[in-house]
């Protein structure tokens, strides 16, 4: 089956001085979503931005914001990243003591809702809250910092995952983010995945490449 391949470029890459900018050119050159890498310092080993700057962001696209959090306890801060314009928000099992609360959290408030699984967390943690998931987003590097090369042995989580899916007969995406370029964006979308983060691979070049960027990861080639 021939499944529809999304970019969402990560902003992690971007140039922070204009990302207002930034976001309207990889919108024009062909983003499908944006991705939202937000680090606590303490989750994980960086600290990025919080929700008043994903509130800033959102007037200056119209693509559907893909928010990750990497940050615990997570569902404190759930409802300030709904306001600030979130559209789906993805959290991690390990982020909290009840992950079926955070997801229902997060569809209550009228998001979508994803799981996270880091290069060490197993397959089978989908299994209990299948039914509550929008997506899945599979890391292929361990998360904290953009510009990892891909674990590519992860690549075998998302074939079980995508197995999974498509033998619920749910309409639920799975994503990749980690170290995807156009040299291995092939070997991601065969494996199974439907949408692509990518950072570097994005926005390297300057605003003049984000659109043949984006056709090379649509592509695989």
């Amino acid at each position: 089956m021939t499944r529809a391949v999304r970019i969402a470029p990560s902003i992690l890459a971007a140039d922070f001085s204009k990302l207002g900018d930034e976001l309207k050119a990889v919108e024009a050159a062909g983003a499908d979503l944006i991705h939202i890498d937000v680090m606590d310092g303490h989750f994980v080993p960086n600290l990025t931005i919080g929700p008043s700057v994903v509130a800033a962001l959102r007037p200056h696209s119209a693509r559907p914001f893909d928010v990750h959090l990497m940050i615990a306890p997570v569902d404190p801060l759930i409802p300030a990243f709904v306001k600030a314009g979130a559209d789906i928000i993805t959290v991690h099992p390990e982020a909290g003591p009840h992950v079926h609360r955070t997801l229902q959290l997060i569809r209550q408030s009228g998001k979508k809702a994803g799981l996270s699984l880091n290069p060490g967390t197993p397959v089978d943690v989908v299994d209990p809250v299948l039914g509550d998931l929008d997506l899945i987003l599979v890391m292929t590097v361990n998360p904290g910092f953009g510009g990892q090369s891909m674990i590519a042995s992860q690549l075998d989580k998302v074939r079980a995952l995508r197995k999974r899916i498509d033998a619920s007969g749910r309409t639920i995406a799975l994503e990749v983010d980690g170290g995807v370029t156009a040299d291995n964006a092939a070997q991601v979308i065969a494996a199974g995945a439907d949408v692509l983060v990518a950072g570097t691979a994005t926005f390297a070049g300057g605003p003049g490449a984000y659109a043949r960027n984006i056709a090379r990861l649509r592509g695989g080639a």
